[in-house]
């Protein structure tokens, strides 16, 4: 190399090497209006799920996510409280570690890189309760054994996932027996409210067959949190949970971010090899912070006040569970959706039904008939049982349910004497089984079932000469 050109370079990698260490230009806005739910920012041109902080003289950094922009205009929804911000704050993304206050706590960081939020995920998580940032809840000291990871994720090729085949057990009875469900299966728990649908998620999550269990406690009641993880999950539950708690006073963005955050811890242990039941409650307080933000930003109401991106949004979350690639772990998924005044056509139920594969409808009138679990043998379903059970369970299960059905319609008739025994063959026989096949459905809250000992049940209880 000449002498010239040698002086050349070694002058360009100095000039080079000066603009790497120098600070880079940062893009700033400034906030202009703050309308509800929604904060709107003007000279701030980042994309669609960008973190950023609205900055105070003398008031905590504000985390926000950009959620839409009308031209040079970005909407942003917050994920603190904006209490004390007025006109001109300064709006920039969120550098590499945003500091965020907590109420009696203290200052805890959350990871944002190139504008997108990773939050903690790992095996120091199992036993723990936190929030929607990951931030600790119950008081045991700071997360070890974590790592940052994104809460989004490319979806798995369908065809590259196994189907599913290998029945799972879940201690309920009612559910090994006559709703068998699948590793790896979605299904939805349609409930209103007060009939028990915490506590059958409590029951699932102490004895399922699973290596961990995510439950997502997403919008509800702050009191029902420490309830469900003390009294419902227990210690034995416990020891093998992660819970993460968005209760109903959280703004609506850390609620939706609370639900992929569950599923986002689910699918790092999937992914590992590891077999995973999610619980979540509620799939319908999700789509409800959907409304929420969507309608805050100018959405059109569709159905019953739904924008159409709230049915969007569904499909997205609930197949991000499933059979990982190639068999290797899964995700073993329960939804909760309330059903308004026990309504089943309900938009938000009416659509989980249509994605999910199979449906548990808890009913309020065996619930006021003290039956627990209150499942509606004939309105439940699941859609892969015939895959994972042989034909003689098929059969057993097929024919508890005609003659449970058969008695259930003639109900009335039985009990206002209406009914002349001997009138019917099939309907004596379904009034002679029916106490059987009541206890056998019912089923303590910490009493547990297992599948081989449910199967041999309901071969006994339509097998057994009836009494």
């Amino acid at each position: 190399m000449p002498p010239e050109a040698a002086v050349w370079q070694r002058f360009m990698d100095d000039a080079l090497a000066r603009v790497r260490r120098s600070p880079q230009l940062e893009v700033q806005g400034s906030l202009t209006r703050v309308a509800g739910l929604v904060l709107e920012a003007a000279g701030l041109r980042t994309p669609i799920g960008s973190q950023c902080l609205v900055r105070m003289p003398g008031q905590k950094d504000v985390l926000a996510e950009v959620v839409g922009f009308s031209g040079d205009r970005a909407f942003l929804m917050p994920a603190g409280d904006v209490h004390g911000l007025s006109s001109g704050a300064a709006v920039r993304p969120a550098g590499a570690f945003v500091p965020l206050p907590r109420l009696g706590e203290p200052e805890t960081e959350v990871l944002v890189r190139s504008g997108v939020l990773r939050l903690p995920v790992g095996p120091g998580l199992l036993g723990r309760v936190v929030d929607p940032q990951g931030a600790p809840l119950d008081h045991q000291g700071p997360l070890t054994q974590v790592s940052a990871e994104p809460l989004e994720r490319a979806p798995i090729n369908a065809m590259e996932r196994d189907p599913v085949r290998e029945p799972l057990d879940t201690g309920v009875r009612a559910i090994n027996a006559l709703l068998t469900v699948g590793r790896g299966q979605r299904i939805g728990l349609f409930a209103g409210s007060g009939v028990g649908k915490s506590v059958l998620l409590g029951m699932m999550a102490r004895y399922t067959r699973a290596d961990v269990i995510v439950v997502g406690l997403i919008g509800e009641r702050g009191r029902e949190v420490k309830e469900f993880i003390e009294d419902i999950l227990g210690a034995e539950g416990r020891a093998r949970s992660i819970v993460v708690a968005a209760p109903a006073d959280a703004p609506p963005l850390l609620r939706m971010q609370g639900a992929a955050y569950a599923t986002g811890i689910a699918e790092h242990f999937r992914d590992r090899g590891a077999h995973v039941l999610l619980l979540m409650d509620s799939l319908t307080r999700y789509a409800m912070a959907q409304r929420e933000i969507a309608l805050a930003i100018g959405e059109p109401p569709a159905t019953k006040g739904y924008p159409p991106s709230c049915f969007a949004k569904l499909p997205q979350l609930v197949e991000r569970s499933g059979n990982g690639l190639n068999g290797v772990g899964s995700i073993t998924a329960f939804y909760t959706v309330l059903s308004e005044g026990d309504d089943q056509q309900d938009p938000i139920a009416d659509a989980a039904r249509a994605i999910l594969d199979g449906h548990i409808v808890l009913s309020r009138a065996l619930a006021e008939e003290a039956h627990f679990p209150a499942i509606d043998i004939e309105q439940s379903a699941s859609r892969v049982m015939h895959n994972v059970v042989d034909g003689p369970h098929l059969e057993a299960a097929r024919r508890f349910r005609a003659v449970y059905s058969r008695y259930r319609k003639s109900r009335d008739l039985v009990r206002l004497g209406a009914y002349a025994p001997g009138s019917d063959p099939q309907l004596d026989e379904a009034i002679a089984r029916q106490p059987g096949m009541v206890g056998f459905l019912q089923q303590g809250m910490h009493e547990g079932a297992s599948l081989a000992g449910s199967i041999q049940g309901l071969r006994r209880t339509v097998e057994d000469k009836a009494a």
